[in-house]
């Protein structure tokens, strides 16, 4: 008796997602086909040109804007951008360094700092449950 392995594929916009490319600009026979784990490795490890161009140029999906504005995908909702972004346009907001990025910019600095203090504290409380008590 002989296992079959059934090949683990995702649809388009999981793999995308993966990747970190927006859905939309990739080629139409990724968008319309489905990817199987072996495949989204192939292009993790050797993409093809235009996975490096979507890469390098955009459009961007949110997560990556946020990433490359150092916010959140809140912030730039609330900022009101809503649509991908290219790495010009990503670019060009950086330089013109508007209000609504630079308070973003705050909160998720604020953020970060409360997200160290927990986990230093979290360590310290470990620390002192795992001492012998006398």
């Amino acid at each position: 008796m002989t296992s079959h392995q059934t090949t683990q594929t995702m649809k388009p916009a999981t793999a995308a997602k993966k990747l970190g490319v927006y859905l939309e600009a990739t080629p139409t026979e990724f968008q319309e086909g489905v990817v199987s784990r072996t495949e989204l490795a192939a292009l993790q490890s050797d993409p093809p040109e235009w996975l490096q161009e979507l890469r390098n140029n955009g459009p961007h999906p949110r997560p990556v804007v946020a990433a490359k504005l150092g916010i959140s995908i809140s912030g730039l909702a609330r900022g009101g951008v809503t649509d991908a972004l290219t790495t010009e346009q990503i670019d060009a907001l950086k330089q013109d360094d508007p209000e609504w990025l630079r308070k973003e910019r705050a909160i998720q600095a604020e953020v970060r700092k409360e997200t160290v203090r927990i986990k230093e504290r979290n360590a310290e409380r470990s620390s002192k449950a795992q001492e012998p008590r006398s």
